[in-house]
């Protein structure tokens, strides 16, 4: 379902969403949770929908920052999101979990990904870097070293990997 020509959205598009949120908001208990991480910890993973990032880590609503994106990858808005956490928002540690059987993590490279959208849609996506790697652990390794090597974030930050079963539901520590 996507938006008409014209820019309007279809009627009853969101319905669903905003029934469900009526329904959530009648029990809602959250009011008043400090905007900080109250355990101190920053969470990357992917937007993958078998991934509750809460629930895996022994985590309740308030206890960490969660940030997401397509491949758990550590981008430049990643990097922006970190800095503004450690600083502003109470985060001490990172923890980047990237998952078994990833979409971006299964395709060599982003021309791979350009090529399937072009040809299955019509729909050239090269201005966009998707930073996909079929090699997870060195995807992961980068992206650490992208973290612990930041100018803006304190040295000696604790950050770590982690890759995340989705069959199992087991977080594995990597050691990287």
């Amino acid at each position: 379902m996507s938006s008409n020509e014209n820019g309007t959205v279809p009627p009853g598009a969101f319905d669903d969403v905003f029934e469900a949120n009526a329904s959530y908001a009648e029990t809602y208990s959250l009011a008043g949770l400090k905007p900080v991480a109250a355990r101190g910890l920053a969470l990357v993973t992917c937007m993958d929908s078998r991934i509750e990032p809460l629930q895996m880590l022994g985590l309740k609503p308030g206890d960490a920052k969660i940030l997401r994106n397509a491949g758990a990858r550590v981008t430049d808005d990643t990097l922006r999101t970190l800095v503004l956490a450690v600083y502003l928002l109470g985060v001490d540690r990172v923890l980047i979990l990237p998952h078994t059987n990833c979409k971006m993590a299964s395709v060599p490279g982003d021309d791979t990904v350009h090529d399937l959208i072009q040809e299955e849609y019509g729909v050239d996506t090269r201005s966009l870097e998707f930073h996909t790697n079929d090699d997870q652990l060195g995807a992961l390794a980068h992206d650490l070293e992208r973290i612990r090597h930041h100018p803006l974030l304190p040295p000696g930050l604790p950050v770590t990997g982690a890759i995340y079963d989705v069959d199992t539901g087991r977080v594995a520590p990597t050691g990287l």
